[in-house]
């Protein structure tokens, strides 16, 4: 891998010195972080853990929680993005702790509170609840096995007649109204924190402790109807 980020190998020794001193000769030598943020995107690859995929959130989290005091986050999707700079490490652990206890006092959905973590609010709730709308159209795609985004993943998964997940049996007026509403709530979510925010700056998006609680209990009422729902079968 220090190969292929075209870093100089210093050669067989503990792990953690030989990534340490080859990090170090590149910074010196080119004075930028370009190979080294290579580096990182090489080994956070997830095609990477198809393996071992219990390891690759575990070790996002402690990467992230290092990472987030120079700005910077690695996504899911094994990304580099750009966040707000952490300044202490315990104001994020507490946050990340007491938004964790809260939650799990109102019994969220347990693929929301994966969020919680203390690199994810180390400037605020923003990122957390975000990162949780995220998870909505990723479980739509597994579910599914459809690739869109947005409101047309949410037409194509809880539209149509019928849609390929419904959330009753739709053998009511009553029922094919909720399936409509639901459609529209998710959408709704998306539009509010996909859209918007993904051309805003952070700093303009206020967020306090009870507004994410409230958000992302909204996103467990999601998690909860999609993993209740089924597929109806297609013409």
């Amino acid at each position: 891998m220090i190969a292929t980020c075209q870093m100089t190998d210093p050669g067989e020794m503990t792990k953690r010195h030989r990534i340490y001193n080859a990090f170090a000769a590149s910074q010196n030598s080119r004075q930028d972080r370009t190979r080294i943020l290579g580096f990182i995107r090489h080994a956070m690859s997830p095609a990477r853990y198809s393996r071992e995929p219990h390891r690759y959130e575990p070790m996002r989290a402690s990467l992230n929680q290092a990472l987030a005091f120079a700005g910077l986050v690695v996504s899911e999707a094994g990304k580099i993005e750009t966040v707000e700079q952490a300044t202490t490490l315990p104001e994020a652990q507490r946050r990340a702790k007491e938004l964790r206890t809260d939650l799990e006092t109102r019994g969220v959905h347990p693929d929301v509170l994966r969020f919680c973590r203390a690199e994810l609010l180390a400037d605020d709730y923003f990122h957390a609840v975000q990162e949780a709308v995220k998870s909505v159209a990723d479980k739509m795609r597994v579910r599914t096995g459809l690739s869109d985004d947005g409101g047309t993943l949410v037409d194509r998964v809880l539209g149509g007649d019928p849609p390929m997940l419904a959330i009753n049996t739709r053998g009511t007026a009553s029922e094919r109204s909720e399936q409509g509403g639901f459609a529209n709530l998710v959408k709704g979510v998306f539009g509010m924190f996909r859209n918007p925010t993904a051309h805003e700056a952070r700093i303009h998006w206020l967020m306090t402790k009870t507004d994410a609680e409230d958000l992302l209990t909204l996103v467990s009422l999601i998690h909860r109807r999609l993993d209740a729902g089924h597929m109806p079968p297609r013409p």
